[in-house]
């Protein structure tokens, strides 16, 4: 049984639970829809359960395992025993009625990364914004949402930046589009007060910040802001989360990791170096 890392969230829990899973139906020569119907359920089942994008039924797994051959009870009971953590809800369970299902997700994600590469072009990054900014851009995309929900959602975002400040929190590496650094998010006042923010979290040894110039012209991420997670446990494969208007994408097929893995490392080399990057938030704060 694969040891999970401290930190690991319940939805990394559900990818490892469910690779494993992957990994027992394939070695018995067993395809998606044969280990569907042998649950009374179908493929797409088995394919979300696997992928670890639904909460798994202890009767469910339990079929599973003795399908698959696992009849040792030490290796049934550490699959139960992940089960029982994999299904324990996260500390964002009480932001539910505030959070989408597709979101939810990524937040699972977020707490059980090891690392966490993004590239953003509208908005400084949600673990990098000051409160007074997040609000300005929850404000601005949540019209006629009472100042109570919005209160809550600022208050969801600052803890999700906890996750940077723990022992064992990730590594973030972010690459902001210079158009984002320059949008009057919030006004003059809270656009300065976050470009001094983030020279402060600059000092953080877990903290990376680039920024795509103007200067560069086009680059290869012309397509949008998305990031790569990847985490602890060799046995998680690389997530890339692509958000769209009301809904996100999660690849973690290997040919579409790698995609977007080599669209990041491009634009990591054509950006500012961290000395670069101190420089142009200096040079914005004064201009404004």
């Amino acid at each position: 049984m694969t040891q999970v890392q401290p930190g690991s969230g319940p939805t990394a829990l559900r990818i490892l639970l469910g690779s494993q899973l992957r990994r027992l139906r394939e070695a018995k020569g067993l395809s998606r829809e044969e280990a569907g119907h042998l649950i009374r359920g179908s493929e797409s089942k088995i394919s979300r359960m696997e992928l670890g994008r639904v909460g798994l039924r202890e009767r469910d797994v339990a079929d599973l395992l003795t399908f698959y051959g696992v009849e040792e009870e030490e290796a049934r009971a550490a699959v139960m025993e992940l089960l029982l953590k994999a299904n324990e809800p996260g500390w964002w369970h009480r932001f539910n009625d505030l959070l989408p299902s597709w979101f939810q997700t990524y937040v699972g994600l977020e707490e059980a990364a090891s690392r966490i590469r993004t590239y953003e072009v509208q908005f400084v990054p949600g673990l990098l914004q000051t409160k007074e900014y997040a609000r300005a851009v929850i404000t601005a995309g949540s019209a006629g949402i009472s100042p109570e929900e919005i209160a809550r959602r600022v208050d969801l975002r600052m803890q999700r930046q906890r996750v940077l400040e723990r022992p064992d929190g990730p590594f973030f590496w972010a690459v902001i589009d210079e158009a984002a650094l320059r949008r009057p998010i919030g006004g003059a006042e809270v656009s300065r007060a976050q470009l001094e923010h983030l020279l402060d979290l600059m000092r953080q040894p877990n903290i990376t910040i680039q920024v795509m110039p103007f200067s560069f012209g086009g680059h290869s991420a012309e397509g949008g802001a998305f990031s790569v997670l990847r985490f602890q446990d060799s046995e998680l494969p690389d997530v890339v989360y692509v958000e769209q208007l009301a809904s996100a994408l999660y690849l973690d097929k290997r040919e579409e990791v790698d995609r977007y893995s080599e669209v990041m490392e491009r634009l990591c080399a054509v950006s500012t170096t961290p000395g670069e990057t101190t420089d142009i938030l200096r040079r914005i704060i004064k201009e404004n």
